[in-house]
């Protein structure tokens, strides 16, 4: 499929590439892509939550009354889960929630992703550009020119280059990605999605 390219100024540059199709015009595959999302969700999580239980409580272990004939539950000691400050009943402990998924399922998630974007049309081509300096005000000027100023937005190019990589980090919702990070999350993820043309080649490879 064809795909207007534009320049940084937010305009069509009168230029148009050829999108592969198995990567930009398959049917998105949205279990796969709840995959996706769930493993990169997962994988964040640090999974350093613990409560204490019963035999990890420091305190008194005397019972605090006889077992029959208060009429009254049975208790243990003051650490009984049942009792204010007392210990907590299947507490969580630390785990890790990370999993794998097949390179296959990951490749089609991206695809996918990519896919979902250009039906969408919030995929953009953007002509390759490189900022003279790391400032924050020309990369902001970018997204201004094509509308996403304050929205999610995702630039994917073929490799980082510092002052692109600077300019664009101290802006919220401003995400960078080369093509070998590309995960389907921040693809979904993004309002609009800048793709520029030595990306398009290397994703094709």
């Amino acid at each position: 499929m064809k795909a207007e390219v534009y320049n940084i100024e937010g305009k069509a540059s009168g230029r148009s590439v050829e999108l592969p199709d198995d990567i930009f015009g398959i049917e998105p595959n949205e279990h796969v892509l709840y995959l996706a999302v769930k493993q990169y969700l997962a994988n964040r999580r640090s999974g350093t939550h613990k409560a204490k239980e019963k035999s990890e409580l420091s305190g008194s272990t005397r019972k605090l009354h006889r077992q029959k004939g208060t009429g009254g539950s049975r208790k243990g000691s003051i650490k009984n889960p049942l009792f204010r400050g007392g210990a907590r009943i299947f507490g969580p402990r630390p785990r890790d929630y990370s999993f794998k998924l097949n390179k296959k399922v990951i490749d089609l998630a991206k695809r996918s992703a990519l896919s979902a974007k250009v039906k969408a049309d919030q995929l953009r081509i953007v002509e390759d550009f490189t900022l003279d300096t790391p400032k924050t005000k020309g990369y902001l000027n970018i997204l201004k020119a094509f509308g996403i100023e304050g929205r999610k937005s995702l630039l994917i190019v073929e490799d980082f280059t510092s002052n692109v990589e600077l300019a664009s980090r101290n802006i919220q919702g401003a995400n960078l990605s080369n093509v070998n990070g590309l995960n389907a999350y921040e693809v979904l993820n993004a309002n609009m999605v800048l793709l520029s043309e030595k990306a398009i080649e290397a994703l094709n490879n």
